[in-house]
């Protein structure tokens, strides 16, 4: 078993004129991501990743005094021109659809789900096989974690997990030793 700690990045400045890729933390969240920081919550001596967004690196730098390595394949499900969603819950019913339908784009220029997952998976898998002995802290993006997760613990996706999640917010893996992908 390893022990995997996956972060959800800091609250972002919305800029609906910008791709969510390129959001910078909101100062207004800088508190929640210090507070984190000092719960306790997060390892000691750990080995940190984050994906490459600006919100994700930026937090990931704000909880640790470690080096932090940014790597691509951890970005968020890719969006494209997605458009701007003032109702929460018109944004729930279309990342549950992503889910719903994991091969499929929700949205016009949207990655499916499963390409994201086999992305982000395949990064991890990477990332624990060259870090066996570390724990790690993973610092990216709730829809990707949630994918992540499903995939790492073999089980449904947990979307009332997802809707849960806070800016930033921790989950605590226990992942068993990952067989190897299909086709290796």
């Amino acid at each position: 078993m390893r022990r995997v700690h996956l972060v959800r990045h800091g609250l972002p400045t919305l800029q609906p004129d910008l791709p969510p890729s390129r959001w910078h933390l909101d100062p207004a969240g800088l508190p929640a991501i210090d507070a984190l920081r000092s719960s306790g919550r997060l390892p000691n001596d750990a080995s940190w990743f984050s994906s490459p967004e600006p919100k994700a690196i930026d937090t990931a730098r704000r909880l640790t005094g470690c080096v932090v390595t940014a790597v691509d394949d951890l970005r968020e499900h890719e969006r494209g021109a997605t458009p701007w969603f003032d109702d929460p819950d018109e944004w729930s019913g279309v990342i549950r659809r992503v889910f719903d339908e994991p091969d499929r784009p929700a949205l016009v220029g949207w990655e499916p789900l499963r390409r994201t997952s086999q992305r982000v998976v395949a990064a991890v898998r990477r990332i624990l096989d060259e870090h066996p002995s570390d724990e790690i802290v993973l610092v990216g993006h709730g829809t990707a974690w949630a994918a992540l997760t499903a995939s790492l613990l073999d089980a449904e996706p947990d979307l009332d997990a997802w809707e849960k999640l806070r800016m930033p917010d921790l989950w605590v893996l226990e992942v068993p030793d990952l067989p190897e992908p299909p086709g290796m």
